[in-house]
């Protein structure tokens, strides 16, 4: 196991820049995941720590050690893709044995090394199965193993479950969690799905064209978002954002261009009249027939555990999610109130956070 030291990386393409600057550190034996809408290089900066993709500037370290110029076989880093990528005429077992045949490892320490991860993994049944023999969620356990047998000092995953189907995506990444709790080998972990990386990450990395909007565990993204792209990134369904001017005579609130108030906590930052945005998660709505503001329903959604409700609130589409089975109906008006205390509130030309 190693750190994981990413100091200004720099990326570009010809004369196009794609990676501006990054500075990531991943603590031996930390579980980060990277982050952000397709096409912001969270990919590419997967690759260039595998050394599969030459960085323009910056320095990358594995466990203190300058790998910038080292050859990928060289980094004892293992990477697991989202095509598998196994060999379809080699069994389970040979395609777990492959890579330490090519190191030379001893017959009798390939076979115990094999039979542990198999173990692990509940592939022991498996061994003697050829690839298109097995369901998709095992493969994708042939391909971890493959890179498991290897004793790396990082894993680094890519997409691994983009390949599986809803129930599999859930059950793979509690494996996967699970996996790294047992062998504690630090993970670098690309996906663009936010749910994966809450449920998975000890640490959320999150990027926008090439540039790391913020970084931080889970939690504190969801709570404290530095901006309101991260705030709308993070969490499904998406935070709502109603625009408005910020009014500090008195108590402080946000209205509308319509004239609703909406109620903010403490006194925030920004000046009074300054054009901002309204941050409210859908959870952080309540239906109040003496407090609450006139809100069209458009869709009701359930889902068992909740009602996601879509409406129309100060000339602005918003998502509401009640954990009681409200009984209401598109069309119907409702009175609905955004809860004060959780209110998040945004610059509406930068997209800083003021609160």
């Amino acid at each position: 196991m190693a750190s994981l030291t990413l100091r200004n990386i720099v990326k570009h393409y010809g004369g196009t820049p794609v990676i501006h600057g990054v500075d990531i550190d991943i603590r031996d034996g930390e579980f980060v995941a990277l982050v952000g809408p397709s096409g912001c290089g969270k990919s590419t900066l997967l690759r260039m720590i595998a050394g599969l993709e030459p960085i323009s500037a910056g320095e990358i370290r594995l466990g203190g050690r300058l790998v910038n110029d080292v050859a990928p076989r060289d980094r004892n880093i293992a990477m697991v893709f989202q095509n598998y990528a196994l060999y379809p005429h080699m069994t389970v077992r040979e395609n777990l044995a492959f890579s330490l045949k090519l190191q030379g490892v001893d017959k009798a320490q390939i076979a115990r090394r094999v039979q542990d991860v198999a173990e692990v993994l509940g592939l022991a049944a498996l061994l003697d199965r050829t690839p298109r023999q097995l369901s998709g969620g095992q493969r994708q356990r042939v391909a971890m193993g493959r890179a498991i047998v290897r004793q790396p000092d990082a894993f680094l995953f890519d997409e691994p479950l983009s390949n599986l189907d809803a129930k599999l995506r859930v059950q793979m990444r509690t494996e996967i969690k699970a996996l790294h709790q047992r062998l504690g080998t630090t993970t670098v972990y690309v996906t663009h799905d936010q749910v994966e990386a809450m449920t998975m990450a000890d640490r959320i990395v999150v990027l926008k064209d090439g540039v790391v909007e913020q970084a931080g565990a889970p939690l504190e993204l969801y709570d404290r978002p530095r901006n309101a792209f991260v705030a709308g990134f993070i969490g499904s369904p998406a935070m709502n954002f109603i625009p408005g001017r910020l009014a500090l005579d008195g108590a402080p609130r946000v209205v509308t261009d319509d004239g609703l108030q909406l109620p903010l906590p403490a006194a925030p930052g920004g000046d009074h009249g300054a054009r901002v945005l309204y941050g409210a998660r859908p959870e952080h709505f309540t239906i109040d027939t003496e407090a609450g503001l006139p809100a069209e329903v458009v869709v009701v959604e359930p889902t068992g555990a909740e009602t996601q409700v879509a409406l129309r609130l100060a000339g602005q589409s918003v998502v509401a999610a009640f954990r009681d089975r409200v009984g209401v109906r598109p069309g119907e008006r409702i009175a609905l109130r955004p809860l004060a205390a959780h209110a998040h509130l945004f610059d509406a030309g930068s997209g800083a956070r003021l609160n």
